[in-house]
């Protein structure tokens, strides 16, 4: 049986202040996010109407590799992190059937 894809869109919102420590924080993310073996797709994007906000779009192969993300040390780190820095919410989707 083949898994589908696991989506997660994390919106965070710098505290004031702190947005140019969360844009590092999360843009050093990155390289460790993407070389992860069931990551397919992460990138960063700013709201272009406030520019405190950031979301964060993640695809993983399945429910496997997110969990496998959420345990990697880079992960812990960044999670140990943002409470000081925004405020966050994070959604995981799985894929709906289109016909």
């Amino acid at each position: 049986m083949t898994q589908s894809p696991s989506k997660i869109t994390a919106i965070l919102t710098a505290y004031p202040g702190r947005s140019a420590e969360l844009k590092a924080l999360l843009v050093g993310m990155a390289p460790h996010c993407r070389a992860e073996p069931g990551n397919l797709r992460w990138d960063v994007w700013r709201d272009a109407s406030n520019e405190e906000r950031y979301v964060i779009d993640e695809l993983y192969r399945d429910v496997a590799a997110v969990e496998d993300h959420r345990n990697s040390p880079h992960y812990q780190a960044y999670l140990a992190r943002v409470p000081e820095l925004a405020d966050r919410t994070a959604v995981v989707s799985e894929a709906v059937e289109v016909r």
